[in-house]
């Protein structure tokens, strides 16, 4: 049984005047992989970036961390067409929405693997969201943050225990 925060995560919901939008991630009760969805081997997962269960991932360098989509989500997402980011200057707790992902096929949220303030966001999104597809561990970056606790990061998933949940779904 999913609880409340993993239902939001597989079921998005549409903004700025589309259609409800029903699965950004299948769901993982029933998870078939799509025609034109790339087999989990076929994917990148990055070695020192962190993980969530609702797969953005998170990169440390001090106290700055910097916050995208994993590979899988972007594939499950298919062509990405817009990308919403905070303000700097924003302050979001671990687990808060920090913005949308919207793709032909669905709008998507994006949840803060750890709690700071925003210090710098990826502006090259706004004219270019298809970096989040083409390379979303470089380019397609969204927000870089300072964290208000280091600690954080440890409570995230490896690259082999990432994988594992992925290989579980």
């Amino acid at each position: 049984m999913k609880s409340g925060r993993e239902a939001s995560a597989l079921h998005s919901h549409a903004k700025r005047g589309n259609e409800i939008a029903e699965g950004f991630f299948p769901d993982y009760d029933n998870f078939k992989r799509g025609e034109g969805m790339k087999e989990i081997n076929e994917l990148n997962f990055p070695d020192g970036l962190r993980y969530t269960d609702d797969h953005e991932w998170a990169k440390s360098d001090g106290d700055k961390v910097k916050i995208g989509i994993t590979d899988y989500a972007q594939d499950q997402l298919g062509d990405i067409v817009f990308v919403e980011l905070p303000e700097l200057g924003e302050t979001f707790a671990k687990g808060e929405e920090f913005g949308t992902v919207e793709s032909v096929k669905a709008v998507s949220e994006i949840y803060m693997p750890v709690s700071g303030e925003v210090v710098s966001i990826n502006e090259e999104l706004a004219d270019a969201p298809e970096q989040v597809n083409e390379d979303p561990y470089g380019r397609g970056w969204m927000i870089e943050i300072i964290s208000d606790d280091s600690a954080e990061m440890d409570s995230l998933k490896s690259k082999a225990d990432y994988l594992g949940m992925l290989r579980g779904l």
